[in-house]
């Protein structure tokens, strides 16, 4: 799977175009981004972050000029706080898995009863993906006991792969970039994925480059992401 993400890299990175520093768009991407944005684009600044993090940063005055998150509901409060301008747009989905360490030394059997004697890590309800974790868990009347609750995914999956946890629960997309870790899929997970939307910061020190990056992720970058494991926005 990684030779396969690497050869992807390659090819992506051949399609992207060189621009000036100075022009290019300072891009706040929410954290499962993180291994292919820069891919896609190498020509952008970013940071990244849990989505509800990086939207505190830009109320707060950060210089952004595109924001990308990992769920609407993070997206309508930029939208509803004035935060970004124009139409937010979808760019793709993910869904969440179940992580071991490699081994599984905790004997965990899956998104069920063996979770209640293992130590859990769950991202936090507020940002993504932990709101997709509470709700995957209440569909299926499992109560989530983590030990700890991160703000982004990474993190959540560091814990995993280290061994600190003896599970977690992360997109298929992060699961795929660590030969540390095991999955587990999470029965009904693809039925409610989560929404990846995408729209420029209003103020943008860069709002020309800034609106031609989210044009482009939005589509044809948008497109490309599937070769990482995410899901189609239509």
């Amino acid at each position: 799977m990684r030779t396969v993400l690497v050869l992807a890299c390659v090819a992506l990175a051949l399609t992207a175009c060189t621009q000036p520093a100075a022009s290019r768009p300072v891009v706040f991407a929410a954290a499962s981004l993180n291994q292919v944005l820069p891919e896609i684009q190498p020509d952008a600044s970013y940071s990244f972050d849990g989505s509800f993090g990086l939207v505190d940063q830009i109320a707060e005055g950060a210089p952004a000029d595109v924001l990308a998150t990992a769920d609407r509901d993070t997206m309508d409060r930029a939208v509803d706080e004035g935060l970004v301008v124009g139409e937010a747009r979808m760019f793709a989905t993910n869904h969440l898995v179940l992580v071991v360490p490699a081994g599984n030394p905790a004997g965990v059997t899956g998104f069920d009863a063996s979770l209640a004697g293992a130590k859990l890590v769950v991202c936090a309800r507020e940002v993504p993906c932990g709101a997709a974790a509470y709700r995957l868990a209440a569909d299926h009347g499992v109560a989530l006991r983590p030990v700890s609750e991160e703000t982004k995914v990474s993190d959540v999956l560091g814990k995993v792969a280290s061994g600190e946890a003896d599970a977690g629960l992360v997109y298929v997309t992060d699961a795929a970039t660590s030969d540390a870790v095991e999955t587990l899929p999470v029965p009904g997970a693809e039925e409610h994925p989560n929404t990846y939307w995408v729209a420029v910061v209003k103020g943008a020190a860069h709002p020309g480059t800034a609106r031609a990056y989210a044009d482009r992720l939005a589509g044809e970058w948008g497109a490309q992401l599937q070769v990482f494991g995410f899901g189609s926005p239509s």
